[in-house]
């Protein structure tokens, strides 16, 4: 098949084709700080019809992108310049790289000659990020159409992640006239391959013979959109499903056979574990235990049969595997549903049912009729069903994240792999300001974890977003102190005063509540649902509330 061609007979700058192939790709986000080194590259991305938005740190740029992802399907980019604005984003790309994120990131650097000579913010940018990116390019005049196509299809290939792009000043601003493919969305898109051979056939037997089986799905499978025959093959086969984190909502987690997110709580472990330790077939679907904490190395037997579907080679050894289907989820399923009979009993002493219920009575509001639990339940029942929630790395999002039900995926968005604090609020903003259909977002957030970003308030500001911001407000890093109690060492370095956040929201243009009781955080809730600008709820809450809790 002949690719059209952009413009066959015009001379376009090194941007411009830069641009028209991430356009052409289905990109519509642009998020960064710019500068001088990247000013032709700014101008050539919103002239191609990307929407460029300003963000006051490269590193919450970055998890804009991720929330715009989630929210579209469709690759971000984020724009910095050199030196400073490269490094500024290196936590990010991280993050995009250990939780399997599309993303492409663009800086701006000196010409190779001149910096020889120049050495003012002068460093190797492709060095640092290396080790944190799926590729790293130095665009070239005459080759920048190549350049991006093998970008995009890196970045979406097998596990998702972020691609760099150092463009050098004089290839940004010369003039080329290379021909330029145009290949669109679809050109991109990664195929899923069908299981067949030795392994599909094992794997068959093992469902087959299997009286107690479980599933555990992850990030992978929801990058591959598996959720609906996730669902459908566990309601088949009344096999109990448990996720990571980042899969939550691959089955509606209101279902019976969902159990909801592992990896951090060891509360939830121990309903959960055991559960493996039974199972005579545990199926691996798209999970990739870089989620998971130490408690989940080596989780069942050496000797229970596992089956894994995975789109790359597992390298993690966190655990062993009895076969390894490189494969589709949705694909594979298909092929073993053939090999039982949906009338073949499953589980026939009901543990998985037991769980389930010493799960939720685990997690239930504080007794004392307030607390981060309440905080959660009671927003979750105030909020609608489709909300999207985000949440900042602490204490608070291991608890949120066994309460916060989601009935579809990516409706909880976290730092699962990396677990970096100052995502939660950024998370939010992409997601919304992407989301065509105005679900409503709400970001979980620990006072310390919002402050290290509250310059992106102004962004919530300018964009006039009504996102709902709710803080947790401990005046401690909890998790932390909770961690620095638990190994009998001295409280130091984890306890702040108290911010006034409320105020800080006004003087941001938005609305502040301090928030100390459920009525009127359910009261607050309802009203930042028809708000035009963005709330804050600063929800007070005991100190060590999370003891015993998580």
């Amino acid at each position: 098949m002949t690719l059209p061609l952009l413009d066959a007979a015009a001379e376009r700058k090194g941007a411009d084709v830069i641009a028209a192939k991430l356009a052409d790709a289905g990109v519509r986000e642009v998020y960064g700080m710019p500068g001088g080194e990247v000013l032709a590259l700014l101008e050539a991305l919103t002239c191609a019809g990307l929407r460029f938005t300003l963000v006051k740190h490269e590193n919450a740029g970055g998890f804009m992108g991720e929330g715009a992802w989630h929210a579209t399907g469709r690759v971000s980019v984020l724009l910095a310049t050199l030196g400073p604005g490269v490094a500024n984003a290196v936590n990010v790309v991280a993050n995009a790289w250990q939780d399997r994120v599309p993303l492409i990131f663009l800086t701006g650097c000196v010409d190779g000659a001149e910096a020889e000579t120049y050495t003012h913010q002068v460093f190797d940018h492709q060095a640092l990020l290396r080790p944190i990116v799926k590729a790293s390019f130095s665009a070239r005049a005459g080759a920048l159409s190549a350049m991006m196509d093998k970008a995009m299809a890196i970045a979406l290939d097998g596990q998702p992640g972020p691609v760099h792009i150092d463009v050098p000043i004089s290839v940004a601003e010369g003039l080329t006239d290379e021909p330029v493919f145009l290949r669109g969305e679809a050109g991109y898109a990664p195929v899923l391959s069908a299981p067949a051979g030795q392994d599909l056939a094992r794997a068959a037997e093992i469902f087959a013979r299997a009286s107690r089986p479980v599933m555990i799905a992850g990030v992978d499978a929801v990058n591959e959109g598996a959720g609906p025959a996730i669902t459908a093959f566990c309601e088949t086969f009344q096999v109990p499903l448990i996720t990571s984190y980042k899969g939550k909502g691959l089955m509606d987690e209101g279902a019976d056979l969902a159990l909801g997110g592992a990896g951090l709580s060891p509360r939830a472990d121990r309903h959960l574990l055991p559960l493996l330790a039974q199972s005579d077939c545990i199926l691996l679907a798209g999970y990739d235990p870089i989620e998971m904490r130490i408690n989940w190395r080596a989780p069942w037997p050496a000797a229970t049969p596992v089956v894994e579907i995975a789109p790359v080679l597992r390298t993690h050894g966190m655990h062993d595997v009895t076969c390894t289907l490189r494969a589709g989820v949705a694909e594979t399923l298909s092929a073993l549903a053939g090999a039982r009979a949906a009338t073949t009993p499953s589980w026939p002493e009901g543990e998985w049912r037991k769980a389930r219920a010493a799960l939720r009575a685990d997690f239930q509001p504080e007794s004392t009729g307030w607390g981060p639990a309440t905080v959660f339940h009671t927003l979750r029942q105030a909020l609608p069903p489709e909300t999207v929630a985000t949440a900042d790395s602490g204490a608070h999002r291991i608890l949120l994240s066994q309460i916060w039900t989601c009935p579809h995926p990516r409706g909880l968005l976290q730092s699962s792999a990396l677990c970096t604090m100052g995502c939660a609020v950024p998370l939010a903003i992409g997601h919304r300001h992407a989301d065509a259909k105005a679900a409503p977002v709400i970001a979980f957030v620990g006072d310390a974890g919002l402050e290290m970003g509250l310059g992106e308030l102004s962004t919530l500001r300018d964009l006039g977003l009504p996102v709902i911001i709710c803080v947790l407000v401990d005046r401690s890093l909890s998790l932390i102190e909770l961690k620095q109690r638990g190994s009998n060492r001295p409280n130091a370095g984890v306890d702040f005063g108290e911010t006034d956040f409320p105020a800080i929201a006004r003087a941001y243009g938005g609305h502040g509540v301090w928030v100390e009781d459920a009525s009127t955080l359910r009261q607050e809730a309802a009203e930042a649902l028809i708000r035009d600008g963005f709330t804050l709820l600063a929800c007070r809450i005991p100190s060590r509330a999370y003891d015993g809790r998580i």
